[in-house]
């Protein structure tokens, strides 16, 4: 089991974890908004906290909100940083291509992770060691390779060319 950790908060209402075993507790907004299809809106949720040394809070996307009306976070995850003691607040976007999204006072609208994170010591080196995936880039993993060409371009003398 996880250790808990105290967290100091200063104002807003007390982010609470929905049931037991949850990850994410939740932050409600204390502000009124109408976030038209395809646009985003910052919102407060009134809270700001003390994070121990060694921490720091991920504001993310519920998935409830996300699933049935296309409600996400721009910059999901949004960081807390141990040292900042600002507001948190959450910038959210409407993708629904056709139907506006209220938010009201009290509403959640996003989850807080707290979670341990390292401190990394980069190290520069002339070449880094091999590993598995190499070079291969981002959306590589079980993702087969699909190059679309223009036939035309195809020079049938170039070596490995089919015809």
């Amino acid at each position: 089991m996880a250790e808990n950790i105290e967290v100091l908060i200063a104002s807003g209402e007390t982010p609470v974890y929905a049931h037991p075993g949850d990850a994410g507790a939740d932050l409600h907004s204390t502000e009124q908004h109408v976030i038209q299809p395809g646009a985003r809106a910052t919102v407060g949720t009134g809270v700001s906290i003390a994070l121990p040394q060694g921490y720091a809070a991920f504001v993310v996307p519920r998935s409830g909100l996300a699933a049935r009306h296309g409600i996400t976070i721009v910059n999901s995850p949004g960081t807390v940083d141990a040292g900042y003691r600002g507001e948190i607040r959450v910038t959210i976007l409407n993708t629904d291509s056709e139907h506006p999204f209220s938010i009201d006072v009290g509403d959640r609208i996003a989850q807080l992770v707290v979670m341990p994170v390292a401190r990394a010591e980069f190290i520069r080196v002339a070449s880094l060691p091999g590993s598995h995936r190499g070079g291969s880039g981002f959306g590589s993993t079980g993702v087969g390779l699909i190059t679309i060409v223009d036939e035309s371009d195809i020079d049938p003398t170039r070596p490995g060319a089919t015809s």
